[in-house]
């Protein structure tokens, strides 16, 4: 039996040379000559697959153009891009573990989240709000009593939402979907109400189902969610140098392009054209570029 105080002792050893690797990436990237970008598979338009099942979208363009300057600034001109799915509920974990570097999605910076991870500066603000069917006639919370309403699980509006409904004693069943697309499913089939997201992710999927006449999006914004491209906790010259590359493009006014790009324009599978233009909230982000998770600082 000598042997297994050995092998825990190995255990635990090979644990921290996993975790001390995970919390030291740019020392990672040179001994690997790789960076792992974490990606979603249905969030239109910021992480999607194309009709050839490439990861394409708004944070995807932002994460690619992190790499270009990483390449410049790290001296690593042959860094490899490895792309990784990843999903509300996987993400953290596996930024957490080092499977993936950044995850390039659209992941709301918010206080809690920040105990666990850090953020790059905010390159997209949107507020949650509800998709209904026109014909539900439903038009505030208080029209939900008894009714059930589906929230993405992991996501930060299926958490308010909970704590809502506990605190205002709504009355409300909450169920939860594994995606977005499977939320809307879920009130499209009858199942729920209504279903609870970041509003300009329920108008791509609005905009994409079979009849975007039948839906309406809610008028009352509920929260303030701001998007940043996930980083790695407590690595501060990671950080530093993401950062950096994100806040050059705000300078340059490549973000600008990269906005225009997919919110104004059609775009693929269905060139469908979301005609979203860039809000105030937004606008300021991007001259004054901020990790902060308050929603105060956006308004």
């Amino acid at each position: 039996m000598r042997f297994i105080p050995f092998i825990l002792s190995a255990a635990i050893a090979a644990a921290s040379i996993t975790t001390a690797e995970a919390a030291n990436r740019i020392d990672k990237l040179k001994s690997t000559n790789e960076i792992a970008l974490g990606y979603r598979e249905t969030v239109i338009p910021f992480s999607y697959l194309d009709g050839q099942q490439k990861p394409i979208g708004y944070s995807i363009d932002i994460c690619h153009s992190i790499v270009d300057t990483l390449k410049k600034n790290l001296n690593l001109p042959d860094l490899h891009t490895k792309m990784v799915p990843v999903t509300p509920a996987s993400r953290i974990p596996l930024i957490a573990n080092g499977t993936v570097d950044l995850v390039c999605g659209v992941s709301t910076n918010n206080a809690q989240r920040q105990t666990q991870v850090s953020f790059a500066p905010t390159t997209f603000v949107t507020a949650t709000r509800f998709a209904a069917l026109k014909k539900s006639h439903l038009k505030d919370l208080h029209d939900f009593n008894g009714k059930v309403v589906v929230g993405v699980s992991g996501s930060s509006n299926l958490r308010w939402l909970t704590k809502t409904n506990d605190e205002q004693q709504l009355g409300m069943k909450i169920i939860t979907a594994k995606g977005q697309p499977e939320g809307l499913f879920s009130v499209d089939t009858g199942r729920a109400s209504a279903f609870f997201m970041d509003d300009v992710l329920l108008a791509g999927l609005v905009a994409n189902s079979h009849s975007p006449n039948d839906w309406m999006i809610s008028d009352t914004a509920y929260t303030i969610e701001p998007y940043g491209i996930m980083e790695p906790k407590a690595d501060e010259p990671f950080k530093t140098a993401v950062d950096n590359a994100v806040k050059a493009i705000m300078a340059n006014g490549a973000i600008n392009a990269l906005y225009n790009k997919w919110f104004t324009r059609p775009i693929p599978p269905t060139n469908v054209n979301l005609n979203w233009p860039i809000s105030p909230e937004l606008k300021k982000a991007f001259e004054h570029p901020t990790d902060s998770p308050d929603p105060a600082v956006y308004k």
